[in-house]
């Protein structure tokens, strides 16, 4: 189960890339992940209040720290330059938010771009991720938009999915259960399940670029235990 819900969700997408929520039909891509440290920062907008903050702050920062401990990825909240930005703002703050997607994605495509000035009332948050033009499927950017409309689960939640998300796991699968990656939203936070998928993802052996065809052998072994593979 854990290897094909990781097939599923790592090597698939749920839309086009760069296409806003145009819904992909796809066969398999190849597999994305981050190299690089991950530093996560948190911005508000103007109108969340102080409580809100004193709530979702605390709750990025100790998930970063759990998501590092699962993957054995260097990630952590940033204290300097930061390249995942988490953003809580609501409806309130849209111009602000867009002009802020703006100008730290200066290449996002315009169908994005309309997503993020104009999102449908379903999308509580969502989760856009760059590649590098020299490193195609290398992710080196991301960054969550998360509306503060939502009560502090449902923000939580975001927080769950959407960080998860932006390291690699960008589809979501019927089949996977128990998982937050299941838009049928019976699990708010992340699972052992999921735990095992990220784990997956960032095993030293499983690398940017790599197919399914070429991973799914290692899949195997890894979830095996063999030796030579872990």
């Amino acid at each position: 189960d854990v290897a094909r819900n990781f097939e599923r969700i790592a090597f698939y997408d749920e839309y086009v890339r760069g296409g806003g929520l145009q819904a992909s039909r796809d066969g398999p891509d190849v597999l994305r992940k981050w190299v690089s440290p991950v530093r996560m920062s948190v911005e508000y907008g103007k109108s969340v209040s102080d409580e809100m903050k004193a709530a979702d702050g605390p709750a990025v920062e100790a998930y970063a720290a759990r998501l590092s401990r699962i993957t054995g990825h260097d990630i952590a909240l940033s204290d300097g330059t930061a390249n995942f930005h988490v953003i809580f703002s609501s409806e309130d703050d849209r111009a602000d938010t867009v002009a802020r997607v703006r100008e730290l994605a200066p290449e996002i495509g315009q169908a994005t771009m309309d997503l993020v000035e104009s999102p449908p009332r379903s999308i509580y948050c969502l989760v856009l991720t760059f590649v590098g033009a020299s490193q195609p499927h290398t992710i080196n950017k991301a960054i969550a938009l998360i509306r503060t409309e939502q009560p502090e689960l449902m923000r939580r939640s975001c927080i769950h999915e959407e960080l998860a998300q932006g390291l690699g796991l960008g589809n979501d699968s019927d089949t996977a259960r128990p998982s937050i990656f299941n838009d049928d939203e019976e699990f708010a936070l992340l699972t052992t399940h999921d735990e095992e998928l990220l784990r997956l993802l960032y095993h030293p052996n499983l690398t940017p670029g790599m197919t399914l065809e070429q991973a799914r052998p290692l899949i195997s072994r890894i979830l095996a235990g063999d030796p030579g593979q872990i």
